[in-house]
């Protein structure tokens, strides 16, 4: 019970720090692309490293959270459809704990390419696909706008992991104790 419970409590204070610092990330360190309400977001970058410790609840909920908050305050309301798309994004890097095993301390370059695959097609199914898709059914947005916004951020987004992301896992597992590696002195 005890473990359940301090897991629990693991997430919770996760889901609210990484929803602050996704925040923070989404409001002041976004670079315009030129394309409307579209930017180089280095917040998704940071969203692999928050689903790769903590997994996917605390992922999607923080992303989820810190995107909505965001949108209040930038815009005065929140874009709805692309929140729900990254929450399932923070979802979907969360589900990859299990593989790369970041908390072990052995982050092999396979399981760095594996990710950016795994990654680049997360983000293609949600900013080409879903997004875009939801903003016509929901919003009554032109198609051509918002399918040229969500192939821009699949580029984007696609980069900032590759990059910022695939940093942050290295360097976050090089502080991990590799599993096996401690041996006891005779």
């Amino acid at each position: 019970m005890q473990n359940k419970q301090s897991n629990s409590i693991r997430t919770v204070v996760a889901t609210g720090i990484g929803a602050a610092i996704i925040f923070v990330l989404m409001k002041f360190v976004a670079i315009p692309t030129g394309i409307p309400n579209t930017q180089f977001n280095v917040a998704i970058g940071f969203l692999a490293l928050l689903g790769a410790i903590f997994g996917p609840v605390a992922a999607g909920l923080a992303v989820f959270i810190g995107h909505a908050l965001n949108d209040f305050v930038t815009y005065g309301s929140p874009w709805w459809t692309w929140i729900i798309v990254d929450g399932l994004v923070g979802v979907a890097f969360g589900l990859a704990k299990n593989r790369l095993k970041i908390a072990d301390g052995a982050l092999k370059t396979s399981k760095l390419v594996w990710f950016n695959v795994y990654q680049v097609i997360v983000n293609f199914v949600a900013w080409v696909l879903l997004a875009p898709t939801g903003d016509i059914i929901i919003y009554h947005e032109p198609a051509s706008k918002v399918y040229l916004q969500g192939i821009t951020t699949w580029i984007v987004d696609s980069i900032s992991v590759a990059i910022i992301g695939t940093l942050l896992l290295a360097l976050y597992a090089r502080t991990r104790t590799q599993r096996g590696s401690l041996k006891k002195e005779k």
